[in-house]
């Protein structure tokens, strides 16, 4: 037992007596190394003030990790098993900080009411649902003002994209409508159990004011969809079935100040909410 943290012989002990197979489908590979739960905590710059809402907590690696510098933890897990077995863990290792954890058993992306609210975000997300719970994370509970999410590296990459990046779309942009994105360390495959095919990515997230328009989120995010949809195109293509032709949409991209040649992923957010605004007030 290292200072309460799982090891990889504590990792599949644990396992073995819950008869957990770990799944693909949900995305479960665990981490076994105390060093890299202290560094994810580290770089997540939890306080000993935080509510930290962890999405995911497995068997607890991460949770423990937590618990040991936050003021309280909130934990969202999907499978029953795990669930129940998280408050256990917990007893058993840092039983001094039972009562500081709460744990929901439910699918993070129903989750629109906790406890308490959260001040921090820290997370191994599953890299098929990574983007959908960030978005509703980010969406529901506007509290926090930070987090760390430790997501597949491809995708940690696409979070973390600016315009003009090849691999800059709709996760960069709609993610981008409400915090600032980094990527800030890699994760190796190592760490975890079962050991997935592909290095991990941290993305560091800070909060910001949104973007100042009087276009819905709704309709800026349409207008994202709408232009990535089909990449390459250019806007005034791209638009054309939102705004109801391709001259609507020309004439709603050269009204918001901008080239309707221009493709989406050379536009950032206040870009895309300029063009929300012609084309839903036409």
């Amino acid at each position: 037992m290292a200072n309460g943290l799982l090891d990889p012989t504590a990792v599949r002990e644990l396992a073995s007596r819950l008869g957990l197979r770990p799944t693909k489908q949900r995305g479960q590979n665990f981490v076994t190394d105390a060093n890299t739960v202290r560094r994810i905590v580290a770089a997540a710059q939890v306080v000993e003030d935080d509510i930290v809402l962890e999405v995911g907590p497995g068997l607890g690696s991460l949770t423990l990790g937590l618990l040991q510098a936050a003021n309280r933890v909130i934990a969202i897990e999907i499978d029953d098993l795990l669930a129940a077995q998280l408050p256990q863990t917990v007893a058993a290792r840092l039983p001094d900080r039972v009562t500081a954890l709460t744990v929901i058993n439910a699918d993070a992306l129903r989750v629109d009411a906790v406890p308490e609210p959260p001040t921090a975000v820290v997370a191994n997300l599953p890299y098929n649902v990574a983007v959908p719970v960030l978005l509703h994370l980010l969406a529901t509970f506007d509290s926090w003002r930070r987090g760390l999410v430790m997501v597949q590296a491809e995708v940690a990459d696409r979070l973390a994209a600016k315009p003009g990046s090849k691999i800059y779309g709709v996760p960069s942009v709609k993610l981008a409508w409400y915090a600032a994105a980094n990527r800030v360390g890699t994760v190796s495959p190592t760490v975890f159990w079962p050991v997935p095919n592909v290095e991990s990515g941290l993305v560091a997230i800070s909060r910001r004011m949104q973007p100042e328009t009087t276009a819905t989120r709704d309709q800026v995010f349409a207008v994202i969809d709408a232009a990535f949809g089909q990449r390459r195109k250019m806007m005034r293509s791209a638009l054309a079935g939102l705004a109801g032709s391709s001259a609507a949409a020309s004439a709603a991209v050269v009204a918001a100040g901008l080239d309707p040649k221009a493709r989406g992923e050379t536009l950032d957010v206040t870009d895309f909410a300029r063009v929300a605004e012609q084309i839903f007030r036409r």
